[in-house]
């Protein structure tokens, strides 16, 4: 069964909508940050650190992608952008987007590891509302 973690664009969030093309720059530079580390070390660390090609199908373009790992304790993770409609405390309802990141059946525990590194990532970039896969939110926006 697959499961999924939700990152939330709340209002104080430093942005208010993403593409995928936004988050792909935002996996890149992911890549490129945990390289350089491997480069401080002197160790081939990018490999081991985020095991991932970017992959994208003709049918998602613009909605979803997945990383794809060729490496035996890793396989999969989907990626998705979307709008909601959410009601504020005053119950008026605005729109607000969110990313979703899916780990499919086939998924292994170091896909889930590595996606909820990944999801704190980009909720701490994007000063976000981060849904674990396991129910717990975690909040990196400012808070009043």
């Amino acid at each position: 069964m697959s499961s999924n973690a939700y990152i939330k664009l709340v209002p104080s969030s430093s942005q208010q909508a993403i593409s995928t093309e936004d988050l792909k720059d935002l996996f890149n530079y992911y890549k490129e940050i945990t390289a350089k580390t491997g480069d401080q070390v002197d160790w081939n660390y990018e490999n081991s650190a985020f095991p991932y090609d970017l992959k994208e199908k003709e049918d998602g373009k613009g909605t979803w992608f997945y990383l794809h790992s060729s490496q035996d304790r890793y396989n999969a993770i989907l990626i998705g952008v979307d709008k909601e409609t959410v009601a504020d405390e005053d119950g008026t309802e605005r729109e607000q987007s969110y990313i979703q990141i899916t780990l499919p059946p086939t998924a292994t525990a170091g896909d889930k590891g590595k996606a909820n590194e990944f999801s704190k990532f980009i909720g701490k970039k994007l000063q976000g509302e981060l849904h674990l896969f396991n129910g717990r939110v975690m909040y990196f926006y400012p808070r009043k």
